[in-house]
């Protein structure tokens, strides 16, 4: 369900847009889809674990906000992220 130090270190590398960037909006939709997914997959075999829906519900609540920022800052920037992550809107 939670996502390893690696992993998290690997997305980091993938979406920042400096070198030194880990929080730019990017970086933290990628590391939320990953949780949500991993959440997903957890609920496929646990159907009736309400508190993990729970917190997959703000989890998509919070990657909504960023979504909705980063599409009001920049939109060209809002559809790459979109494109790579394949994320539906």
């Amino acid at each position: 369900m939670t996502i390893t130090k690696e992993r998290k270190q690997e997305l980091i590398g993938e979406y920042r847009r400096g070198d030194a960037d880990t929080g730019s909006p990017e970086v933290q939709i990628a590391i939320l889809t990953s949780r949500i997914r991993g959440l997903t997959e957890h609920l496929r075999a646990h159907k009736k674990d309400f508190a993990c829906r729970r917190g997959l519900l703000m989890l998509v609540g919070r990657r909504r906000r960023l979504l909705d920022y980063l599409k009001r800052v920049d939109p060209q920037r809002y559809l790459d992220i979109l494109r790579r992550l394949d994320i539906r809107k």
